[in-house]
């Protein structure tokens, strides 16, 4: 079995075990009750739907009177 000769340092060594940690970008889909953009086995926030029904209540923003 071949040995290495010298000893790699901790830089080397950490720079070469980075591939492995680094953090990937999730994918993002459409509802398709509303369209609004959702992660993948979540609810939908602006609707409340998750496969095709309703599973949370969505409160509703009051309208300011602004004059």
């Amino acid at each position: 079995m071949p040995v290495p000769k010298k000893r790699h340092s901790r830089a080397r060594q950490g720079s070469r075990r980075a591939e492995n940690f680094r953090a990937a970008l999730p994918s993002i889909s459409k509802c398709p009750s509303c369209g609004a953009a959702i992660l993948p086995h979540q609810a939908c926030q602006s609707c409340g739907a998750y496969k095709g029904r309703a599973v949370l209540k969505i409160k509703q923003k009051k309208k300011s009177k602004k004059e």
